[in-house]
């Protein structure tokens, strides 16, 4: 505390540089907490659940819910992501709902991780998908980038290739 208050006299004294001193010398809180520790599985869900299935909520409040969701290191429940798109329906946000799912998609981590999680939840979601006139990112061809062109100069894409399928056409280097 002392620290912070010689900080604070430092910013009235000089200005702009305290705040550099404030931002570097402060301890981060939280750093090393694990969510799962704090709360049991079926709490994580229903604080999620009841939070997005509230009538009043706003479009604001849905997708802080959501990057709140997404910052935790956990693959969503089904009943946590049919709150969600319920939510992203309620506030009339299409958008917000096939990104929802395209990040549910990313969580789910390598292709074959991905073949088998991300199928299993959309399968155990599909029915609320036809009730409220949602598409999948797959549906939607966004499964695939449009415009993805390989330049084997830029190595950063090469882990890409396989993704998509170029390493297997004829006559490819890279």
């Amino acid at each position: 505390m002392a620290s912070l208050t010689r900080a604070v006299t430092r910013l009235a004294a000089t200005g702009r540089q305290a705040i550099r001193s404030i931002a570097t010398t402060t301890p981060v809180s939280g750093h090393g907490d694990d969510v799962m520790e704090k709360w049991p599985a079926d709490k994580f869900d229903n604080h999620f659940i009841n939070y997005l299935s509230r009538p009043e909520i706003d479009g604001w409040e849905v997708r802080k819910a959501l990057t709140e969701l997404h910052d935790y290191d956990v693959i969503p429940d089904p009943k946590v992501v049919e709150a969600g798109l319920r939510a992203c329906r309620r506030v009339n946000d299409f958008a917000l709902a096939v990104r929802f799912l395209e990040a549910i998609k990313i969580k789910c981590g390598n292709q074959k991780n991905r073949d088998t999680i991300y199928g299993y939840i959309v399968k155990q979601i599909e029915p609320v998908l036809k009730e409220l006139g949602i598409d999948t990112p797959e549906q939607l061809g966004y499964g695939e980038p449009e415009f993805f062109v390989p330049q084997p100069e830029y190595w950063w894409e090469k882990k890409w290739y396989k993704d998509y399928g170029y390493d297997k056409q004829p006559n490819f280097q890279y």
